[in-house]
């Protein structure tokens, strides 16, 4: 048995995965840490920073299902190789944009948008990648180490555009990213397929544990090839409501992706050096717990089944990402603020996974279809959170942003108590087949 499963071509894939997620977040995060210079330069206030923040996720989050349809029809193969490539030019042409120009906001938001809109593809087509690659009994932990790339690439961004800043100005931390972005995604090109039937690496014992583990949770909605229908999707519980809880978590998260540099800067009153090491924690918190959070949940179904291991885990880290995200604020010292606020965005992290092995699991032949329409209310959260906080800010304080985003943590909580993961939508095929039953 050993011998016939050899092969991992399945966790190299999944790997690189974690490679393109990381590169996505330096390529969306590093405006955030250039932010102060851009705005500097360019003659911009922190709510017209908002403005290109929220520019970016506005693109991402119309193009969400989009990818995602792309993905489920051309392949994750093709959909995220070509991709990386419309986001690494894009990010490029960020450092590009000339303070001659007269009116260079309209210029950076046309730009952000457009790379919004490419990046947009990332995980949905991912989710399409381990929908086909990834056994049942698997999935927690894979979508958790596609996701700790978030946490890595958001992490190491701030200590590295600030040293790159520091010695060869902002725009050259652009270029750099977008060199990055390129290579990775020929990698990808280059080593992955869309199924596991047509890798040639891939040994029969490999392939044969993959097609079991689609079968080994009799509990588990079984994928299928068939798609699912738009009337299907608009018209499921779980989906509004994962969706839902996606939106929260998408306006906690991007506090810390968006301000939480320029928060412990200019309002913690820290050096650049201390800022550039205190913001990196909550990303680590992230790297580490996703997949944490992930193997948690694949244990706790195996043991419990679905509804606690899928749902349980992502209860319990939104409800603690609430609490941290209120002592944090509340917190004296710049240092344990920023230690206790990256503990709320590692319980954040702990519920990651779940929501897109929910959204696999529940998909059938469509996972890139429904991840996208979650994933597009977690945007509309981010895009949320990025024009507000300042605005909220100036109005109360600082800690206001940070109690609101409690706030809706708790509501995603509340959300995931709806959601049944059981509950498989209704493919075409299967629509048809009901019909020609009840007509017989």
């Amino acid at each position: 048995m050993a011998e016939q499963r050899k092969s991992q071509v399945r966790w190299f894939l999944v790997s690189w995965l974690f490679v393109l997620s990381a590169v996505s977040y330096l390529d969306r995060v590093n405006i955030s840490i250039a932010g102060s210079s851009i705005a500097a330069e360019f003659g911009l206030s922190n709510v017209q920073l908002g403005t290109v923040f929220t520019a970016f996720l506005f693109g991402y989050a119309m193009f969400q299902t989009v990818g995602g349809w792309l993905a489920d029809r051309l392949g994750p193969r093709l959909v995220l190789g070509a991709g990386v490539l419309w986001w690494g030019v894009f990010t490029a042409l960020t450092a590009m944009v000339s303070p001659k120009l007269t009116y260079p906001l309209v210029v950076f938001v046309c730009v952000r948008f457009l790379l919004g809109a490419g990046e947009a593809v990332i995980f949905p087509a991912s989710n399409q990648f381990l929908s086909r690659w990834i056994p049942s009994q698997e999935q927690g932990i894979a979508n958790g180490l596609v996701f700790a790339g978030v946490g890595a690439g958001a992490g190491v961004t701030p200590a590295l555009i600030a040293y790159v800043m520091v010695h060869y100005g902002w725009r050259w931390s652009f270029w750099m990213s977008a060199s990055v972005g390129l290579l990775a995604g020929l990698v990808w090109f280059f080593a992955a397929r869309d199924t596991p039937e047509t890798h040639p690496l891939v040994s029969p014992g490999e392939l044969a544990h993959i097609r079991a583990g689609a079968k080994s949770d009799v509990s588990a909605p079984v994928p299928t090839l068939d798609t699912v229908r738009w009337s299907a999707i608009l018209g499921s519980k779980e989906v509004w409501a994962v969706t839902l809880a996606y939106f929260s978590f998408g306006y906690v998260a991007w506090i810390f992706f968006t301000w939480f540099f320029i928060y412990l800067q200019k309002i913690r009153g820290l050096d650049l050096k201390s800022t550039a090491f205190y913001s990196t924690l909550p990303f680590l918190a992230m790297a580490i717990c996703s997949p944490l959070g992930g193997a948690i949940s694949d244990r706790l179904t195996k043991c419990y089944g679905l509804r606690i291991g899928r749902c349980g885990i992502s209860v319990l880290g939104l409800a603690l990402t609430a609490i941290f995200l209120v002592l944090g604020s509340r917190a004296e010292n710049a240092r344990v603020a920023s230690i206790v606020l990256a503990g709320g965005a590692g319980a954040l992290y702990l519920s990651q996974s779940s929501f897109w092995a929910v959204t696999a699991g529940i998909s059938r032949g469509s996972p890139g279809s429904v991840s996208g329409f979650m994933n597009t209310g977690n945007q509309l959260g981010g895009m949320l959170t990025a024009q507000l906080t300042p605005i909220i800010a100036v109005r109360w304080s600082w800690t206001a942003p940070f109690f609101v985003a409690a706030v809706l943590a708790a509501i995603g909580a509340a959300a995931w108590l709806f959601v049944d993961p059981k509950r498989a939508l209704v493919t075409e095929e299967s629509a048809v087949t009901r019909i020609e039953n009840v007509t017989v």
